[in-house]
């Protein structure tokens, strides 16, 4: 099809290029509600989907001829999870998020809490999740200077994305509120709490 190219990637995968993030998710839509035995693992990413097969059940040739035949499928044509996230907006950057977006503080939270968004792909940390919503109202840069230590459940904002900080780790992401949800149990299955495809929905605790 046009705008995907299929890569070997080693000897258990394959890599599926796409034209852009709304491809990616499309058509990880469309391979979620149709992966065949032998599926171990889809990885989307910006621009890619990476296929982690078990070859002595789903041979490469195979798995192949699914990716070039399956149609993408809009969001409205699959059931998705939703998890709701409550979220204390009292991060140290909500005042420069609203400044950079022409918004009030209260504006910059309603935005925040109106937007549907989405797990795109997973991030630099088990349980980080890049977060996409419809429009640019709340797209802001990275911090000119990363902090060396962002704590855990802390809420931000970087380019097109939201996403939600596991774990304590340096960072660069404009930090707009906290939530004490648990993004990573290793103890769970799955151990990661939002996963592509899961819609998420902000609400504004207290």
């Amino acid at each position: 099809m046009t705008g995907r190219r299929i890569l070997p990637y080693g000897d258990h995968a394959l890599l599926v290029e796409l034209d852009d993030l709304d491809a990616v998710l499309a058509l990880f839509r469309g391979l979620d509600a149709s992966r065949p035995d032998g599926v171990v693992e889809l990885v989307p990413a910006a621009r890619t989907i990476a296929v982690v097969v078990e070859p002595r059940v789903l041979p490469l040739s195979a798995a192949a001829g699914w990716l070039e035949r399956t149609a993408p499928l809009a969001a409205a044509d699959v059931e998705e999870r939703l998890v709701e996230l409550d979220v204390v907006y009292d991060g140290a950057d909500l005042d420069d998020v609203a400044r950079l977006t022409g918004l009030s503080p209260a504006e910059v939270v309603a935005a925040h809490t109106g937007a549907t968004w989405r797990v795109a792909f997973g991030g630099f940390a088990p349980g980080f999740a890049y977060l996409v919503t419809d429009g640019d109202a709340l797209a802001v840069p990275r911090r000119a200077t990363p902090r060396t230590a962002v704590p855990a459940g802390s809420v931000g904002l970087a380019g097109a994305f939201s996403g939600v900080y596991p774990r304590s780790s340096p960072g660069g992401w404009q930090l707009i509120g906290r939530t004490d949800a648990v993004l990573w149990d290793e103890t769970a299955d799955p151990p990661a709490l939002l996963r592509p495809g899961t819609v998420v929905r902000f609400r504004e605790a207290g």
